[in-house]
């Protein structure tokens, strides 16, 4: 199919990684990936802590007042299948946006050179495979607080592409209002969503954003089974009491005036094609521009702070 200069195709991966092993993961991501750029994918999502792990069922042996032995073990075993930025991990995932010229958008479990703490973050690349930047999780939701750590202001960028503004926001941070109001004001026009909630209400959160910002949304889950995880973790009988399926996926394309392009699939691993024409963008707003006509900078102003945090601040002596 040819497409005009108006319209992107673009592919939204719902699987799993190889749990808790970053180099297959990465393998899986490279052919996940080669098949969605020979179905003419140009941009292609993966969801939240695709690399290597999102570790549903596990509570790494913590509970209030303690921590276990053997959950410092599996802890380990986490930390070890994260990946650093930069690192030789994320090179090669620059080579894989480059090999198949794609806009390549990563969920991935990032640990901090010099740093024992974790963080869930999205790295975008581009075609040619320049690291555009990432986006820290500005909020782990309930026990994820133990796993990562937060972001800061200086991780929520939007990106300009040849095919219009891409910014992300993970799973429940699409709850947070003025988050989605900072993408908003920085113009997102495709608006990805990788997440971990597979529950049914969460179309409706898709649905709204995409009716709120007048943008496409790309929401992209995993599909995970029990018996995908290996049954070598310290902590294993964790997983006993848990479903077969662990998470149903439920990944979806919404067009900007809330419309499904691609319906939520549900109980297998896929990948989700749609064809957007970007002229929707535009044409959406005569009527409702969340950043224009429909704002009222006179009464409600957002203020974001995107400086970078550190704990130490070094000065000169002279």
């Amino acid at each position: 199919m040819t497409m005009s200069e108006n319209q992107v195709r673009v592919a939204v991966v719902q699987a799993s990684p190889v749990i808790m092993n970053l180099t297959e993961s990465i393998e899986k991501l490279r052919t996940l990936t080669s098949d969605a750029a020979k179905q003419g994918a140009k941009l292609v999502l993966f969801p939240e802590a695709f690399l290597s792990a999102y570790p549903r069922g596990l509570t790494f042996g913590s509970k209030i007042g303690s921590r276990s032995e053997k959950g410092r073990e599996d802890w380990y075993r986490y930390w070890e299948s994260s990946l650093a930025v930069p690192s030789a991990e994320t090179d090669q995932l620059a080579k894989i946006a480059k090999d198949y010229a794609v806009y390549l958008v990563v969920g991935v479990t990032e640990k901090e050179h010099g740093s024992g703490t974790l963080y869930c973050t999205v790295l975008h690349f581009g075609p040619d495979g320049t690291l555009l930047g990432k986006h820290r999780k500005l909020k782990p939701t309930g026990i994820e607080r133990l796993v990562w750590g937060e972001g800061d202001g200086s991780t929520l960028p939007v990106f300009e592409t040849s095919y219009g503004k891409i910014g992300s926001l993970i799973c429940w941070e699409n709850y947070m209002p003025l988050a989605r109001m900072a993408m908003y004001s920085k113009g997102v026009e495709l608006y990805l969503a990788p997440t971990a909630d597979s529950r049914e209400v969460w179309q409706s959160t898709i649905r709204h954003i995409a009716l709120e910002g007048r943008c496409f949304v790309l929401s992209c889950n995993q599909f995970v089974t029990k018996d995908m995880y290996p049954t070598d973790l310290a902590c294993y009988e964790e997983l006993e009491s848990e479903p077969e399926v662990m998470c149903s996926g439920g990944s979806a394309i919404v067009g900007p005036l809330g419309n499904y392009v691609v319906e939520p699939v549900y109980g297998k691993e896929d990948i989700l094609l749609a064809d957007l024409d970007l002229s929707q963008i535009v044409k959406s707003r005569l009527d409702f521009d969340v950043n224009g006509h429909y704002s009222r900078p006179d009464v409600f102003q957002l203020s974001i702070d995107e400086r970078p945090r550190a704990n130490t601040k070094e000065t000169s002596s002279e």
